[in-house]
């Protein structure tokens, strides 16, 4: 009986001391949060070059990092009282516990057992807690993939497409929102041939197969063909834009853009009239193409309908009706006479005229929003990019359900597919170019920077795979293009 009533007020004790431990912990810990509430205030009063915007997350993140260490620590402290106490009644009851034996080894295992599990809950809390941060730097390890070798500067208002060249000499083409299209040498940036023939909008530039001409759509509800005759600058040493310093997540406002006003674009070669002009369409002519060959050309309208012309005769061949809204894009197969035009209803279709009698037509539905593009790959396969933030591949035999699906976090603009290496390149409306493979796994992110990258929306990439020095550009509502070298190989290597 003795033992057993000093074993109650022992017990008594350590509830008492642990319960005005606990107390005294709650008020340090509230007192600690305040005092981390005014640092961050002070903090958040300082200057700073990082927009306020980044700050915000940054403090945001750091706030839950630090809370789940006061959660840890405070555990920490629970698990040392306790064995506090269990050392306590073990000198108070013999080295007894509700009447089992416990040694000192075995005290010490349970100790250890105890410490081991907060340790590896420490590891996972603290991976957890600092995965967002570590996601926003790791695309810094692909610069050295993905270098910016060449700025185009010299339009007047933003860029909706940009194209290349498949002929000799190979040039680049911009269509832009100023009425002008652009062709350029990709080496040296120079602006070579200035089209101005359209009185809107140029929404498209495609070259032909075989020929020196291009085909461009305008909001003046035409396409117009017409040729160029440019000859090469010679290339000059290319800087590399590499050295330039500057944090990859730095805002930007319109005054940062490139000014056309001062560029080399008004003294290059012009050319005033098309070869031909194909008028069928009652509304903006958002896209054409050539269809393999290069004698016939397909344009995608806002009229709802697509339409198929005879290049050398600017006759419609067919009207492709069908789409409930406005068309977005329009992209002919590279090897085979196939044809997908997109549309604000969510769908895309499938155009095939391999037989000259008929043409047949499949309708893709999978998207929830517009299907701003849906080009073609060199095999069975369509890849589809939608305002809805997804990016789908799919397989023409079999339409039901898309094969890989990519989520991203902002819209998709009209997307590219390098043939050789099955490398699809994203360009969104947050200024972000991301690079995936056809299974939907993400290979890198283009660099952007306060001195490199794209300050407003991408609109467009395309992928040049034989050109030495550039075998990606891209262009954007910040009135320029941009030539990137994309080490293929290392990028699937790092995969």
């Amino acid at each position: 009986m003795p033992i057993e009533s000093g074993s109650c007020a022992s017990a008594r004790q350590a509830k008492q001391k642990r319960k005005s431990h606990s107390l005294s912990i709650r008020r340090t810990n509230s007192s600690e949060q305040e005092r981390a509430g005014l640092q961050r205030d002070m903090l958040e009063g300082q200057d700073s070059k990082l927009p306020s915007s980044v700050r915000n997350t940054l403090l945001e993140l750091f706030g839950q990092i630090e809370r789940e260490f006061e959660n840890l620590y405070i555990e920490n402290l629970e698990l040392r009282r306790e064995i506090d106490t269990l050392n306590e009644r073990l000198a108070a009851e013999g080295q007894t516990v509700d009447g089992a034996e416990l040694s000192k080894g075995q005290l010490k295992t349970k100790a250890s057992h105890s410490t081991s599990q907060l340790s590896q809950k420490l590891k996972t809390t603290y991976k957890a807690s600092t995965s967002k941060i570590v996601s926003s730097f790791k695309t810094t390890t692909s610069r050295a993939i993905c270098q910016l070798v060449k700025e185009y500067v010299g339009h007047r208002d933003g860029i909706w497409d940009v194209s290349v060249a498949k002929t000799q000499p190979v040039v680049l083409g911009t269509a832009s929102a100023d009425h002008t299209a652009l062709l350029w040498s990709i080496e040296t940036g120079k602006c070579l041939a200035k089209y101005v023939g359209h009185v809107g909008s140029v929404n498209s530039i495609k070259f032909h197969p075989t020929e020196q001409v291009a085909l461009t759509a305008s909001g003046d509800q035409t396409a117009h063909i017409w040729r160029y005759i440019v000859q090469l600058p010679t290339p000059q040493p290319t800087a590399d834009c590499n050295q330039m310093s500057g944090e990859d997540e730095v805002e930007f406002s319109d005054k940062d853009e490139p000014d056309g006003d001062g560029d080399g674009s008004s003294d290059c070669p012009t050319v005033r009239a098309p070869l031909t002009s194909l008028k069928s369409h009652q509304g903006v002519v958002i896209a054409a193409d050539w269809l393999v060959g290069g004698k016939q050309a397909v344009t995608a309208s806002w009229d709802r309908t697509a339409n198929l012309y005879d290049v050398e005769t600017s006759e419609l061949v067919h009207s492709l009706t069908g789409h409930d809204q406005e068309l977005t894009h329009c992209c002919t197969h590279p090897t085979q006479r196939l044809v997908v035009t997109s549309s604000r209803d969510t769908t895309f279709r499938l155009w095939d005229f391999r037989d000259p009698s008929i043409h047949s037509v499949n309708v893709f539905q999978g998207h929830t929003d517009t299907v701003t593009s849906a080009v073609f790959t060199v095999g069975d396969n369509v890849v589809s990019g939608s305002d809805d933030r997804t990016v789908k591949v799919w397989d023409l035999k079999n339409m039901r359900s898309p094969i890989a699906t990519i989520r991203t976090d902002s819209a998709v603009n009209r997307i590219n597919v390098c043939v050789g290496q099955r490398i699809i390149a994203l360009p969104h409306d947050n200024r972000q170019v991301r690079l995936f493979d056809m299974s939907g796994v993400r290979l890198a992110r283009l660099p952007r920077s306060n001195r490199q990258g794209h300050r407003r929306m991408v609109c467009c990439s395309a992928w040049s795979e034989d050109h030495p020095i550039c075998n990606l550009f891209t262009c954007g509502f910040d009135r320029q293009a941009i030539g990137w070298n994309i080490n293929i190989p290392a990028l699937l290597q790092e995969k």
